[in-house]
Parts: C-alpha cells; structure tokens; sequence
C-alpha cells in the first residue's frame, strides 16, 4: 500500500518533510510568506485584511520585549519564531487542537525543533524564556480578542487573563496586506540575527 505523501513544497524549493523535518528545508522567506497568509481567529476579525499569524508574531515579539526589558536578540528571536510552524499546519483555535488530541502537538513540537535549529536557538527553549513568551502571546490574545474578534473585555479577562496596562499602552493592532507583514517579518528576523 502507497504511504500518503507528508512534505510539502515550498515556494524556495525546499521539500519539507512534516513527519521528521530537517532545519537544512527551513527558510525564513517561506515562514514569513506561510504565515502572512495564515489567518488567526480563523479569519473572524474586523477589518479589511485578515489578521495574520506573521502579524501576531510581531505584537508577541513587542510585548515581550516591554515585559522583558533587555532581553537578548536571541530571545526576542525566539518570540517572533514562536508559531512558525503553522506556515505549513495553518493556526488551529485552542478548540481544534483539543479535538485533534495529542497528535498535533507533536507535530508542532517536530517543525519548532527544526526551526529553532536552523536559526541557532535550542531545539527546546528555557523553560522560562518559553513561558515569558506564552505569557506575551497571551496579552497578545487579549488585545486581538478585544479589538478585532469581538470579545468583551470581560470575557477576554476569563479566557486570557486582564494584561497590565503598561504592557498594552499604545499597542496597535495592525491589518496589513501579507506583502508587507511578510516584508517586515523576514526584516524583522534578519535585523535580530544580526544583533545574536
């Protein structure tokens, strides 16, 4: 019996293996393409442009910067890449992955490994860098939440927690065409591996 096909072609050419992906198929351009086009919220957003996981990224990157003031570049690298792999699994709500059971997780722990190691951070981040990085990304929920998926703030508060006021203080959340969030993501990586 033919075994189903689990790589996919990325626009550089890699092939990228999603049942043992190497870090030698990891590009950044086709991260940041992947995830310019990959919606949050499942596209349930306000605006004209969907909010993207490329977008998200850097909001996560900012807030755990002011979180954590002097954090290395090695680190804030860490928080942009933290969801790279949904450039090739898409971004699931918290709901499917539940259903989907054990089986996503690991395939998201395979493609962060590969990533992490193609941009010279441990394949498995300090516990506390990892969870100062949860952290941003869930002030991050809240702030989308409110703004764009239409939760009440009540409600956000339930699900992420209420964000210190100085950790959202003139935060935007920006709706930009993919072309330029994905211009701004592989600058962005570029100009924090310059700095590790």
């Amino acid at each position: 019996m033919k075994q189903p096909r689990a790589w996919q072609r990325m626009l550089s050419g890699r092939r990228l293996d999603l049942l043992d992906p190497t870090p030698v198929d990891v590009e950044i351009e086709d991260i940041a393409h992947g995830l310019a086009f990959v919606a949050r919220w499942n596209g349930q957003t306000r605006g004209d442009w969907p909010y993207s996981v490329a977008e998200h990224s850097l909001l996560v990157e900012e807030i755990f910067v002011r979180a954590n003031p002097g954090i290395s570049a090695k680190w804030r690298l860490a928080a942009v890449l933290h969801d790279a792999p949904e450039y090739v699994i898409g971004d699931m709500i918290s709901p499917v992955k539940a259903a989907v059971g054990p089986g996503y997780g690991e395939l998201d722990q395979r493609l962060t490994a590969a990533v992490h190691l193609r941009f010279g951070l441990p394949a498995v981040l300090p516990s506390p860098i990892k969870k100062a990085i949860k952290a941003a990304d869930k002030v991050s929920a809240w702030l989308e939440a409110v703004r764009i998926a239409g939760f009440r703030e009540a409600e956000a508060d339930k699900l992420f927690g209420r964000p210190a006021p100085e950790l959202i203080h003139r935060l935007e959340i920006r709706l930009r065409p993919p072309a330029e969030v994905r211009a701004d993501y592989v600058s962005t990586v570029a100009r924090l591996l310059a700095d590790c």
